[in-house]
């Protein structure tokens, strides 16, 4: 689900940061998309065994967290207490798209999540899973991996 675009490396004395983006589509209004295996590809794309890499969101009425992906109950019980917090219709919002609640719900969650790689693979719990949350679908969204190699020697 998603194009795979890499648009910049660079290579310096300390490391090697590669930054790939990832376009996709969503497909509900709200909604958790895994991107686990695009996130695991850019790793694998570069060849690193040891650092970290960084997915960021540069989208206001989107974000990306860390959860369980293995039961889909915890993803439906997140948009339903999500959208409990922040509904769509508030008589006191001001903003003039009628978005509000998916600004809320985004900066509530965040825009970026920071994985440890080791030995070649993102280092998640066995339950955890990355997922882009989409709160103003369905769009065509685009997200950032950056991949950072540890110094080496």
């Amino acid at each position: 689900m998603g194009d795979y675009i890499l648009i910049l490396v660079l290579n310096n004395e300390r490391g090697v940061n590669m930054l790939h983006e990832v376009k996709i589509q969503t497909s509900h209004h709200s909604q958790m998309v895994d991107i686990t295996r695009q996130v695991a590809e850019a790793v694998k794309h570069e060849n690193i065994t040891y650092g970290s890499v960084l997915v960021f969101c540069a989208h206001t009425t989107a974000a990306v967290t860390i959860n369980e992906n293995a039961d889909p109950d915890v993803i439906h019980d997140i948009l339903k207490r999500l959208e409990e917090m922040y509904p769509w219709n508030h008589p006191l919002d001001r903003h003039s798209e009628g978005n509000s609640a998916a600004h809320l719900k985004a900066s509530t969650i965040g825009a970026s999540e920071l994985i440890p790689v080791t030995e070649g693979k993102l280092l998640l719990g066995t339950w955890q899973g990355i997922y882009f949350c989409e709160f103003d679908g369905p769009r065509s969204r685009t997200f950032y991996v950056k991949v950072c190699a540890d110094n080496k020697g």
